[in-house]
């Protein structure tokens, strides 16, 4: 294993990443040292606000900076942030802070000196806005990927991953697409076999409810098989398409590696009912591991230290382990 750090951004100012960054470091000892980029004052008074005491240790971003991290102190790159309250209502106040959070670590990924990188949960309404479906996408299109790419949500059991992600059910009929299938399942074989040295299983859904559609040619017909076909041409170990209503049972889940579902919620409602948030989501197709925790801001909870570090864990976890 390689001692490069893990890169984590902070993310949105006003959220409960930096409650469950504690708790994380606290649960489970990172054998790599940990990078947190993000405003160094903001840390400071919600760890007051919060009544929770930690070692931190600032660090500056010069040509030195992989030799000032320490191991057992939390690292902090400092990202200068205004702020009149340690938790705030979530506005488009904090973008350019989570820009330039991102610009950095950007920079330092170039170094091809860290393990991985995760972010903490991201408004998408006002950092997004309608620029992007999500946080995937933002990186894709900071990547110039275009569509090769594919968000996959992990678990040691399980996986899934959806061909469209954040957009309206209504969109989903004519966005997905032949060559779409195609490159997420390639994608998410060439990551099973880099990461783990295995050939894994797919499972394909059905976009239609049971398969069918009797008013017209079905997009199973018309699309999915087409594309099914074409990968096993390609010795990809695939089944498909297959109602999306059964292929959760306990007795299908042992047969597959990862389920590709043709929506966000058609997969993800079912791994986050199965396994709460005992998954992390990851972008394939990057030049490096992006991972993130698989939940949002939560700004019901601000401050009330009183939210699961589980995901986090999750992915801190995975990245230790490469």
């Amino acid at each position: 294993m390689n001692k490069k750090p893990i890169l984590i951004i902070c993310g949105e100012p006003n959220s409960i990443f930096l409650e469950i960054i504690i708790k994380s470091f606290k649960k489970f000892k990172s054998k790599k040292p940990i990078l947190l980029i993000g405003s160094h004052n903001l840390i400071l008074s919600q760890l007051k606000k919060m009544k929770i005491k930690t070692k931190l240790n600032l660090v500056k971003y010069n040509s030195n900076l992989f030799k000032q991290l320490d191991t057992v102190k939390i690292n902090i790159l400092n990202v200068d942030y205004k702020f009149k309250k340690p938790f705030e209502k979530i506005s488009s106040k904090s973008n350019k802070y989570i820009e330039k959070c991102f610009d950095i670590s950007f920079k330092i990924i170039a170094s091809n000196k860290i393990s991985g990188l995760i972010n903490g949960p991201i408004s998408k309404k006002f950092f997004l806005g309608k620029k992007h479906q999500g946080i995937t996408e933002y990186l894709a299109k900071k990547f110039k990927l275009d569509q090769n790419f594919a968000m996959l949500i992990y678990n040691k059991n399980f996986s899934v991953s959806p061909v469209t992600t954040h957009i309206p059910i209504n969109l989903v009929k004519n966005r997905i697409n032949k060559k779409l299938i195609v490159t997420k399942c390639l994608l998410i074989s060439k990551f099973y076999k880099k990461f783990f040295n295995r050939n894994l299983k797919i499972a394909v859904c059905g976009l239609n409810p049971h398969c069918e559609n009797f008013f017209e040619l079905s997009e199973e017909k018309k699309i999915i098989e087409p594309a099914i076909k074409y990968l096993r041409e390609k010795k990809i170990n695939i089944d498909g398409p297959m109602p999306a209503d059964t292929i959760f049972l306990k007795q299908n889940l042992k047969k597959y590696d990862v389920i590709l579902g043709m929506y966000h919620d058609q997969v993800l409602a079912p791994i986050k009912a199965l396994n709460g948030f005992d998954a992390i989501n990851l972008t394939l197709g990057l030049p490096f591991i992006r991972v993130s925790p698989d939940h949002g801001p939560n700004i019901s909870m601000l401050g009330r230290n009183k939210s699961s570090p589980q995901s986090l864990i999750e992915t801190i976890k995975f990245l230790n382990k490469f």
